[in-house]
This record gives C-alpha cells, structure tokens and sequence, in this order.
C-alpha cells in the first residue's frame, strides 16, 4: 500500500508540471489570467498580432496574425478569434511580425494599411483594411545593399504616425551591426499610381548581439521607439528621424527568465499608461511605466509581473479603446505556440494593480 501511495503521489507531481518549447520545466500557475477567447489555430506556427480599431464600428475590429513559416500567412479574425478566410492572405513567404497604421494618403483617400515582413522575400507586403487589397506592386524590397548572412532576412516591423501625419515603417531584421543601424526607417508614401512606396530615411539602433531584435513598438503621441534586444534588455529611441539616432533609455535588464520579447503600449488619459513586455517561456508579461519616474520620464520601473495562460509568447498587441461588450476597457492579444492567439480583457489582466479605465 506504502509503494502504491508513493505511485500515486509521484503521478501527480508529474501531472502538475508542462515543459515548455525550449524545454524548462514549468509548474501551471492557478491563479494565471485566462482569455477571453482562444482563436482558431492557423496551419503552422503563430508568431505575432496587430489590431484594427475599426474607426465606423469598433465592434466590427479585426486582429491579423502571421503564420510563420515559408508557406505562410496573414490570418484576420474577428474579435471572437474566428478566422475570415475572404480576408486572410496564404502564400506569403515567412511573414514574421505584422503592424497597422491609420489614414496613408493613397490614391486620393485616407486608407489605413497592415503591414508585414516577409522574411523569405527581404520585403514588406502592405495591404488595405479592411479589405485587405494588396498594395505593394507585388512587395517592397528594404535592407537593399546589405550582403551579410541574415542581415536581410526581415523580422521586426512598427509603424510610426508622426504629427505632421506622416507615416514610418521601422523594421528590424535577423541580425546586423552592433553599433547603430541595426533598425532601418522608411517613409511611407503614394507611388502616384496607387501602391505605397518606402524611402529610406534612417539608419539606427544598437545591439548586443546576444540573440536578435525582433519586437518593435512605436508610442506615436509621446514619439519614442521602443524594442527588444533579446537577453539584455528594452532600448528606447526617438521616433522623429529629426531628433538624432542616440539611445536614451535601457531598461528591463535582469528582470526576464529568458527571452524579452513582444512588446505593447496600453494608453490611458493624460498620456499615461503601461509598456508591456512578454516574458517568454515563463507564462507571463512585464508591466513598466510609460511615462518613466518623476522628474526622470527615460527611466522605466517594473511596476508588475502578470502570470497568464499564453506560452512561448513571442508577438503581442493591445488597445485601450472598448470594442464590445466583450472588450469594454480594451483586448490584449498574445501569440500562443499551439498556433493561436489568444484574446484577453484588458480588466483581466489589469486586476487590483493597474488602471482599468484609459
């Protein structure tokens, strides 16, 4: 009976642990945020999320997804992770991370746009919303000249509105330099026939070479660029190309059980609010300040660390707008490595800690 009892304990030990992808052994957290809702899974690998606020009706939002692989896609779901086959793209060639921005003049007529990275192709493939028209002449070659291994194999993408209403692609790459230039600027534009042009503007961005760049996030009323440099830490730059290309922030350094990955800015009144960072293989999301300490806004505290239920997590968004009756104060959406994403109720994963209301 003694051996039969030891049996019966070791079986449940076992039970009460899950082994992530990169193989660490992980105990399921109880008291994890669950989502709202699961999406339909995509054929291969999930990796990254961006969110339309539909402007007519918010509850008509969309959230495209990239399917990573070589035969890959842009999914659209609609705010119940449903996927919409008439709008989502297949064929793409390893999009990786995928971004929206609102009211590019084309051909006459404010149109917002998604943008992807197609890492096989070393191009940007832009589409129309809610349509999702192509409207790239067929994709947008970036990284030109540049002849080391990887270092055009395209990864990270985040657009840029900048008061003058211009608009910025920043987009990040595999690997590159380790002493400015790693992250290159593009102006987007009207070719004068319809499809969106890229001018180079920029070049910048320091890297420690530890692993890669891949999570961009642009605060487009404060005007910084924030992304990951994966194992080290949060770098922050100036988004106006104007302002210069030195850092001016470093944080989140030690604060991370493995990866530093996707990266999200949740908004709230007076240009306040939160820059989220998903800690990957750890089941959880790093929460600092937007807006810094008192009297030093470059330094970004740890605020809170919030346990949920998506795994290996690479690409995350979110908004702070209510959508629904389902979103009231907002969706956070976070890849999943069993080809989903998953769709969270910002007051879910606010809690008793952080503001509910923007």
């Amino acid at each position: 009976m003694k051996n039969k009892n030891l049996i019966n304990i070791a079986g449940i030990v076992i039970l009460s642990i899950c082994f992530s992808c990169n193989g660490i052994a992980q105990k399921k957290d109880t008291a994890a945020v669950k989502p709202l809702y699961i999406s339909d899974k995509v054929d291969f690998d999930t990796d990254d999320p961006a969110i339309w606020v539909n402007p007519a009706d918010p509850a008509k939002s969309l959230v495209i997804g990239t399917d990573k692989d070589a035969k890959g896609g842009l999914y659209v779901f609609d705010l119940k992770g449903k996927i919409i086959p008439s709008k989502t793209i297949k064929g793409l060639q390893r999009p990786d991370n995928v971004d929206i921005a609102y009211g590019l003049m084309l051909s006459g007529k404010k149109t917002d746009i998604v943008v992807t990275t197609e890492r096989y192709t070393h191009k940007l493939r832009i589409y129309a919303l809610p349509n999702m028209k192509a409207v790239d002449n067929g994709g947008i070659p970036v990284f030109v000249g540049e002849t080391e291994p990887e270092f055009r194999d395209l990864m990270g993408i985040s657009m840029y509105t900048a008061p003058d209403k211009k608009i910025y692609a920043i987009v990040g790459r595999k690997t590159g330099p380790k002493e400015g230039g790693y992250l290159w600027q593009y102006l987007l534009s009207d070719d004068g026939r319809g499809n969106i042009k890229a001018d180079l503007v920029r070049k910048f961005g320091k890297y420690s070479g530890k692993k890669e760049i891949e999570a961009i996030a642009v605060d487009n009323e404060l005007g910084y660029i924030y992304y990951c440099d994966e194992q080290f830490g949060v770098r922050k730059y100036y988004a106006d190309p104007a302002k210069g290309n030195e850092e001016i922030s470093l944080f989140g350094q030690g604060d991370f059980a493995v990866d530093n990955e996707g990266i999200a800015i949740y908004k709230t009144a007076g240009n306040k609010g939160y820059i989220l960072v998903s800690d990957q293989g750890a089941r959880q999301l790093k929460v600092y300040s937007r807006t810094g300490k008192a009297g030093a806004l470059n330094q970004h505290p740890l605020l809170t660390t919030i346990k949920y239920s998506a795994n290996q997590t690479d690409g995350i968004d979110v908004v702070s707008v209510p959508l629904n009756s389902d979103f009231k104060h907002g969706l956070l959406v976070a890849m999943s490595d069993d080809r989903t994403f998953h769709f969270y109720r910002w007051e879910d994963i606010a809690g008793k800690t952080l503001k509910i209301n923007p």
